[in-house]
């Protein structure tokens, strides 16, 4: 597996912000970077990336396709824009970042265009994000599971997706988790900080050392310099069993991302 285990994410950042953001994050340390079309600051990140001075193999960039380029007509011009906008020749990794809705484009159809690009050097690996179960065997059937390099979900304390998790695993798809900390509600958890303090850790760094050993890739945001650096430094920390479980415990189904016009049917 390629995927670095903990990369920046850049969900709701954009211009000055966004570029900020990822020059402190690449000064410090961090090499991957996630984005996606729609959140409208890849030509940002593409100039602070040309700005750092930091050679294009050293970095790892991800982007996702939006559900309006998901046609096989859309998806690979739309990923050249993408391409131009980030000011490389190719992404290291591209996601389907919603399935369809309503299926209006097939997963057969999407995940063949998906592996076209691939084959076209336009993406070193190819993965998807928000599928169920049901929609991994979909992608599964189009390209095969060893072209699926990752499903990137929703994934904290509060919702830990065990079925969609060990399907996943079965099936040698690696998870990339997102909203890790829950929009900071999970830092605010009585059982989190007790191990914080346990550790003389950030409750930051707690959650994202749990999500790393569980063997999930971690993807945080931040703008503060001191954030960022305690993020990065959470691979340093290692939680014992007790607080593993006393963690697993925490699941309670809580699901923050789920828009209307793009959800699934999420596995229960």
């Amino acid at each position: 597996m390629t995927i670095p285990v903990c990369g920046l994410g850049t969900f709701r950042l954009k211009d000055d912000v966004v570029i900020q953001s990822v020059k402190t994050a690449l000064a410090l340390g961090y090499r991957a970077i996630d984005t996606a079309q729609i959140y409208d600051n890849e030509a940002a990140i593409g100039q602070a990336l040309a700005e750092s001075g930091i050679a294009r193999e050293s970095l790892y960039l991800t982007t996702k396709i939006w559900t309006e380029n998901l046609s096989a007509e859309k998806l690979i011009p739309s990923l050249k824009e993408s391409l131009a906008k980030l000011g490389t020749d190719y992404v290291d990794l591209t996601l389907i970042h919603w399935p369809s809705p309503g299926n209006k484009v097939a997963v057969s159809e999407y995940m063949s265009a998906l592996l076209e690009a691939k084959r076209q050097g336009l993406t070193r690996e190819i993965g998807i994000s928000n599928f169920t179960i049901a929609l991994m065997e979909q992608a599964i059937a189009a390209v095969g599971a060893d072209q699926i390099a990752t499903n990137q979900i929703e994934l904290s304390p509060y919702l830990q997706n065990r079925k969609v998790v060990e399907w996943a695993r079965e099936h040698g798809i690696h998870i990339t988790s997102y909203m890790t900390l829950a929009y900071g509600k999970a830092l605010q958890d009585e059982t989190i900080l007790r191990i914080a303090q346990k550790h003389n850790a950030t409750p930051a760094q707690v959650i994202l050392s749990w999500a790393m050993g569980e063997g999930y890739s971690v993807i945080p945001s931040s703008t503060k310099r001191e954030n960022l650096t305690s993020n990065l430094l959470a691979a340093d920390l290692q939680l014992d069993q007790e607080d593993r479980q006393a963690i697993a415990a925490l699941d309670r189904n809580d699901r923050l991302v789920s828009p209307e016009s793009l959800a699934p049917a999420w596995d229960q």
